[in-house]
């Protein structure tokens, strides 16, 4: 079941045909909370893109948030941005500035915070439709050029494939798992999708630059932050000029983090990732020619199944700590006994309790007193180790039982089968994006790209709405924490790129 909203027709939208110039403007406004006591880092942007080529007007925003209208869906989790801020948004922009409210496209960086950080619901509303409308007012003629760069290495896919065929995700709310069983990484997108804007005479005005990253964690001291995405606009723009503005929209990044992630010996440097991002950007950018270009916009409304495989799985995990609880039994050691005798073992396999010569002495005499305690303690010691690594499983596995519980909660309560999404596609020039509302893995990104006959295709995910994970059927069997924290049946998957790649074809 499909609601479809075609934005391209200039009848529909209520603006005049003519073959005028690509005009755009641009503006920004701070939306970091004013709470006394928060550390601010650096502020928080929604910034705005407007463009106009006197046929077609969109609004293309990004905001230094987790996601757009996800505080039901994560019930308070993420509380930032309510779900009626869209539509309110979208309608106040189309009843006093004249843009249809479904052209309106808002993007979050999916920087992750130490609680709130954004301003009161009224007073963001506010601070967003006030750029929209100084960048409306402010249009200059402009062309436009798309381009790709490439960088990676700040990111990976944080979730490991395992030489049994399951699928292990590097959080900080469980451990890694141990590096034999480790086989593969899952894949990655480096590309840096580019679109640059500059003035007719030549000087640079807006760069969106489009990148699969997860900015999780800013520091350690919990300070608010735009996180690395915000450090890259920032040396873009200082290397720049012109006033011209960087616009971050973030990709495919569900399954991504940084290489930095688990570093627990050096302090956490965002900047340092962000300043790699933005050299990496302009690096590209520097080879983008613009010309004049036309922009088409279309949005389509489709039903994606919420998933009913979820008592299943906790059912299974159930079933999986109970044996792990099992095989604790009979241990002999404690930490404080464990770790001289694991230290003693690794120092010296052959000869780990006493010198060689008394061990060569016990064999002449054939009183095997010290190899009999050293096999022993070895298997005290392996148990104690085993156990170390089942209390790793139970640590993933009782944060997975504890997710899917509250997801399964969720889906009762909606009292829906299905959960509304929205995909719109952009054209600027020879470039497509194509949006989705959800936190899509790296995966569902490449396939887009791959199945689009454009030049250049990139995806815009966390846009116009949030639903928490959105991951490849063929890895709903696998037990990453990315479908655990899925709240749509595998089916999805199909829905959602067929309808993406009739979108593309359409605006193609």
């Amino acid at each position: 079941m499909e609601k479809i909203k075609n934005n391209d027709n200039p009848s529909e939208l209520g603006i005049g045909v003519n073959d005028s110039r690509l005009r755009a403007g641009v503006a920004k406004s701070d939306i970091t909370t004013g709470e006394k006591g928060r550390i601010i880092k650096d502020p928080l942007y929604a910034k705005v893109l407007v463009l106009n080529d006197g046929i077609t007007k969109i609004t293309l925003i990004t905001m230094d948030t987790t996601a757009i209208g996800g505080r039901r869906i994560s019930q308070g989790m993420l509380p930032d941005v309510g779900e009626d801020f869209m539509p309110m948004l979208r309608a106040r922009i189309e009843k006093e500035l004249g843009i249809p409210g479904l052209n309106v496209l808002v993007n979050a960086s999916h920087t992750h915070p130490p609680g709130r950080f954004l301003c009161e619901d009224k007073e963001l509303l506010d601070r967003v439709f006030d750029a929209v409308r100084r960048a409306s007012q402010s249009m200059v003629e402009v062309k436009t050029g798309a381009g790709s760069g490439y960088e990676d290495r700040i990111s990976m896919n944080r979730t490991l494939r395992l030489k049994n065929g399951s699928h292990w995700t590097i959080r900080h709310s469980n451990p890694c798992p141990p590096d034999d069983e480790v086989e593969a990484l899952g894949p990655l997108d480096p590309e840096i999708g580019i679109i640059r804007i500059d003035r007719l005479d030549g000087s640079p005005f807006a760069v969106v630059y489009n990148f699969a990253c997860h900015p999780l964690w800013g520091d350690y001291e919990g300070r608010i932050t735009a996180n690395f995405p915000g450090y890259a606009s920032k040396v873009i723009e200082d290397s720049l000029g012109h006033e011209a503005m960087a616009f971050f929209l973030q990709g495919a990044a569900g399954d991504v983090c940084d290489v930095t992630f688990k570093n627990f010996e050096r302090v956490r440097d965002v900047e340092c990732l962000g300043t790699t991002l933005g050299l990496s950007t302009l690096k590209a950018l520097s080879r983008i020619e613009t010309k004049d270009a036309k922009i088409k916009v279309m949005s389509e409304t489709i039903m994606l199944p919420r998933r009913t495989d979820i008592p299943e799985k906790i059912e299974k995990l159930e079933k999986e700590q109970s044996e792990l609880l099992a095989s604790l039994r009979s241990t002999s050691l404690n930490f404080k006994s464990f770790l001289p005798l694991f230290m003693k073992y690794k120092l010296n396999h052959d000869y780990p309790s006493d010198y060689a010569f008394n061990y060569l002495k016990s064999e002449k005499t054939e009183r095997l007193e010290l190899v009999a305690m050293d096999s022993f303690n070895r298997g005290n010691v392996d148990k104690y180790l085993r156990n170390i690594q089942a209390m790793e499983i139970l640590a993933r596995i009782q944060d997975d039982i504890a997710t899917l519980r509250k997801h399964q909660a969720i889906n009762e309560e909606s009292g829906t089968s299905v959960i509304e999404a929205e995909v719109m596609g952009i054209k600027i020039g020879e470039c497509a994006l194509i949006s989705a509302p959800l936190e899509a893995l790296v995966e569902i990104g490449l396939n887009i790209k791959k199945a689009s006959p454009l030049k250049h295709t990139f995806m815009a995910a966390y846009s116009n709405g949030y639903m928490h994970y959105g991951a490849p059927a063929s890895y709903y069997d696998k037990g990453g924490y990315e479908v655990t924290e899925c709240l749509l049946a595998p089916e999805w998957q199909e829905i959602y790129e067929r309808k993406a790649k009739k979108i593309i074809l359409k605006l193609k």
